[in-house]
């Protein structure tokens, strides 16, 4: 770990982190001199200097809010299913696996934020909104697959509102994962690993809205032979904005 470069990053966000880091400046660990002593200090600076720098950015703020009510709704999903008479079969490991990058993922992101941290929802609607989804193991695959797919295509939504911001990097690294669960959850559906054109296979179609496109720049589908729209629209994930996110999940979730 290089704790100056670390040191580096959060400066590009909050310009007053300098002064607070001073303490744990470069010169005071090369006089202090032991692992010791940087061992002890270390966590509770990172602590202190990071959940203040995203403060400091309203809208770094309200990108990882918005991402940790997602996986608020993630977790709380796959806890409750696990935890309900659901037979999963073979798969029960997948899912308990799944559930853990879940929670790791809103413990996370709760670090990040601090005291700035939204309070996970009271409650939320899953039965209402998706009936028998924790009694029917396909009707909770579908389920399951609609919010990956969904969380996958926020967090990219996000993305452009993070450029330059050390965040990005984190923020990217949930999103591979939560797109490596979108494919396992679709293989075990014994489907494509891909998302094809805007079709929803089972899930509510506005997670899939905008997934015909097949317009990068230029149009991909006359780049050369065999490029169909069906070829093309499967090589580019799409982004959802905030918006489209919170119409598909607005109506589980209850603060």
């Amino acid at each position: 770990m290089n704790i100056f470069q670390i040191f580096s990053d959060i400066e590009k966000i909050d310009g007053d982190a300098t002064e607070r880091l001073s303490f744990y400046s470069r010169r005071y660990f090369l006089r202090k001199g032991t692992k010791a002593a940087t061992a002890a200090a270390l966590p509770l600076a990172l602590a202190s200097v990071t959940q203040e720098a995203f403060a400091q950015s309203t809208e770094v703020q309200e990108v990882l809010n918005f991402a940790l009510t997602l996986e608020y709704l993630e977790d709380e999903f796959y806890k409750k299913a696990l935890s309900s008479s659901l037979s999963f079969g073979g798969d029960r490991s997948v899912f308990e696996q799944i559930s853990k990058h879940e929670d790791a993922h809103v413990k996370l992101l709760k670090s990040a934020l601090g005291s700035a941290a939204v309070a996970k929802p009271s409650m939320f609607k899953f039965e209402e909104v998706f009936p028998g989804v924790f009694s029917d193991y396909q009707t909770f695959l579908i389920v399951s697959q609609a919010f990956e797919d969904t969380g996958v295509r926020a967090y990219k939504g996000q993305a452009p509102k993070l450029y330059k911001q050390a965040v990005l990097t984190t923020a990217l690294q949930i999103h591979a994962v939560e797109a490596r669960h979108a494919a396992e959850v679709r293989r075990i559906r014994e489907g494509r690993v891909w998302i094809t054109k805007n079709e929803p296979d089972g899930a509510p179609a506005a997670v899939y809205a905008g997934e015909e496109n097949v317009v990068q720049k230029v149009d991909v589908t006359k780049l050369g032979p065999g490029f169909s729209d069906i070829v093309v629209s499967e090589a580019f994930d799409e982004p959802l904005t905030k918006e489209q996110v919170l119409a598909i999940v607005s109506p589980l979730i209850v603060m």
